[in-house]
């Protein structure tokens, strides 16, 4: 029995994943899906109801919701969004002294847990206004439980203060995240988990930029807290990839840069995978257990761990194989036919 040489198992090992001979069409995936995301935060900015990337909620434009749980025996009778709309535009709403009464003709109908629950989101609403909106719907959607009503208002100006200082956090961590990234890796390693980075980021806003738009889904601060979420999971998942290509530059110098990375990516492939589905589980409980309230949160952290973790087992490696010079690469891939042959 002959012993197998380091030279063939390195061989044999770099064929488990050749990702560098297949980096166009993951480049053609991610390319397709970032020009899908900018087409749907393109189409929300020009939309006349939304004016921006994504559709804001209350927590940033400032409005009224209110909550209202039916009281139903057994399961509730399904109701008609349309129905609740149309009730809700022909409202009549007592005058505010000096004010006009709001127009609902843009509130947002909800319907929570199998029709056992109705969420409302409207302008601001003074307390009168708001009691007549719930005597309102009783015809159409009550009775309502005693004590099962929900009336939250945010004011204008305090939205404008969620969204600065939202917006504010997510700059003042990417920024924290580059410097670091800058200062601890290589600049290609730098530049590259950055873009990774902002190829996550921009997925998820791209897709909730399509659910506003078809779902009429509304991003609150708790898609701000999963961005920040998704930032620091899809770094942490590169730099691991990064760090084991850089231990096989130095072990497999002789190999080249493609075929170091492939065999950095096939040691880490099952290391992220397991990581990734690990992660995975309890948002997937959060999302069909977790009720109405974390849903959208876990929806798009469990949406940023599946595109986290394709950024750094595909894209930011295959990325890194362009720093590969072709003669380099011709000088290497002779010196390995050298050892083949005297094999």
């Amino acid at each position: 029995m002959v012993a197998s040489t380091p030279s063939q198992e390195n061989s044999k090992l770099s064929l488990k994943l050749q990702l560098c001979s297949q980096r166009r069409r993951v480049w053609l995936v991610s390319g397709l899906f970032v020009l899908i995301s900018l087409l749907g935060l393109f189409l929300s900015w020009i939309n006349p109801s939304i004016r921006a990337p994504l559709r804001p909620g209350l927590d940033f434009t400032g409005g009224t919701q209110i909550q209202l749980e039916r009281s139903c025996i057994g399961s509730c009778d399904s109701l008609n969004l349309s129905a609740v709309s149309e009730s809700l535009r022909t409202l009549s709403l007592p005058n505010q002294e000096g004010k006009q009464s709001p127009n609902l003709f843009r509130a947002r109908v909800q319907l929570l847990d199998d029709s056992k629950s109705l969420l409302l989101r409207m302008p601001s609403l003074t307390a009168a206004q708001g009691q007549a909106v719930i005597e309102g719907l009783k015809s159409i959607a009550g009775p309502f439980e005693s004590g099962g009503q929900s009336v939250e208002t945010i004011g204008p100006s305090l939205g404008r203060q969620l969204l600065r200082s939202s917006l504010i956090s997510l700059f003042v961590a990417f920024s924290g995240i580059a410097l670091y990234i800058s200062f601890r890796y290589d600049k290609r390693y730098s530049l590259l988990a950055l873009i990774a980075l902002a190829h996550d980021l921009l997925i998820i806003c791209g897709v909730f930029a399509w659910f506003g738009l078809f779902l009429y889904l509304e991003v609150d601060s708790l898609f701000a807290v999963s961005l920040l979420t998704i930032a620091g999971y899809s770094v942490n998942a590169t730099v691991v990839v990064f760090d084991r290509i850089r231990e096989r530059s130095r072990e497999d110098s002789s190999l080249p840069l493609s075929a170091q990375i492939d065999r950095a990516v096939s040691a880490t492939l099952t290391r992220t995978l397991y990581t990734s589905g690990t992660t995975l589980f309890p948002l997937i409980g959060l999302i069909f257990f977790g009720g109405s309230t974390l849903y959208w949160f876990a929806v798009s952290l469990a949406l940023g761990v599946l595109v986290g973790s394709w950024s750094s087992i595909a894209l930011a490696p295959s990325l890194l194989s362009l720093w590969e010079t072709p003669l380099s690469k011709t000088s290497q891939e002779k010196d390995i036919e050298v050892i083949n042959a005297s094999d």
